[in-house]
């Protein structure tokens, strides 16, 4: 894989991103996208590169997060707003896989002023090299309201909260079954296999007797793996699946120990304080049970 989260540069372009706007900007969406051209064309050029020095049989891919949104309600305004929504997302994998700019990328571009520069051959570089497969992040999604402006953090876009489902401790809304439906939606779109590599729960764990019980985190896992097998069953090709993450580690979206992921403790507190011994919680055990049967035992 090349680029990480790659379609996050639409929703933090100014923190994982890496754009440094100083306040002088007339057009931040153009800014934008001219980076999403040139990190396009690297992306490209990395491919070239591979092929060159492993040969064809290697296989290079894209990597987006893809939480999903719904349309809040029945409302074909909303339902249309909501897609334009999600293909602020795809268009990164649409020029990736594809080959090509999306015809609706050029409307955006034209009713918003902006202007991409584009050098003599890049178009032909994004044709002839275009990623292999698409590896993504899955954890949560929401739901949009018609007119709700369009933003989002590291988890994925911002909306209104969903009634039908339930909410981590970090607001982050539980959906196995959008995580079938993500996979169905993206296999539908490109027909190249299909990765997932960020999926899990970021949730509070309490130390009592040097155990950590966590069944929620357990649940959580659970339903998404038995929604994984179903997506398979529907025909999506899969190569496989990685947990974010086995172990404890400072949270990128909110800068915290205390939002934990892992497999396994880590004694260390928001303040830096602890000793760092680790822990098994008893969603160590569970996961080995379920690698070491492929599955066999959801």
């Amino acid at each position: 894989m090349t680029f990480n989260e790659i379609n996050n540069m639409r929703r933090n372009p100014d923190y994982v991103g890496g754009i440094l706007f100083d306040g002088t900007e007339t057009n931040k969406m153009e800014i934008v996208y001219q980076a999403n051209h040139h990190m396009f064309v690297a992306n490209s050029l990395a491919i070239k590169m591979g092929k060159e020095i492993m040969g064809n049989d290697v296989k290079i891919g894209c990597m987006l997060s893809l939480s999903n949104v719904y349309p809040y309600d029945c409302n074909p305004e909303t339902v249309l707003e909501t897609m334009n929504l999600r293909r602020r997302t795809l268009f990164f994998s649409d020029v990736m896989i594809r080959g090509t700019y999306p015809n609706y990328v050029y409307r955006l571009w034209q009713e918003n002023d902006v202007h991409i520069e584009i050098q003599e051959g890049d178009l032909e570089l994004l044709r002839n090299y275009t990623s292999e497969f698409l590896a993504f992040s899955y954890y949560k999604t929401t739901t949009h309201e018609l007119g709700q402006p369009f933003f989002g953090d590291t988890g994925g876009d911002i909306g209104t909260p969903n009634p039908f489902l339930e909410t981590s401790d970090w607001g982050w809304q539980i959906d196995p079954t959008g995580f079938r439906y993500t996979l169905n939606e993206v296999w539908d779109r490109y027909q190249v296999p299909l990765f997932p590599v960020e999926n899990g729960l970021g949730a509070v764990d309490e130390v009592v007797n040097g155990q950590i019980h966590d069944p929620y985190r357990v649940a959580y896992l659970e339903a998404h793996l038995k929604a994984l097998k179903e997506a398979i069953k529907d025909g999506v090709e899969v190569w496989g699946y990685a947990y974010w993450g086995p172990i404890d580690i400072v949270s990128a979206g909110t800068a915290e120990m205390k939002k934990r992921y892992g497999f396994i403790y880590v004694d260390k507190d928001n303040e830096g304080n602890g000793s760092l011994e680790r822990i098994k919680k008893d969603s160590f055990d569970w996961y080995k049970a379920v690698i070491a049967t492929n599955g066999k035992n959801l």
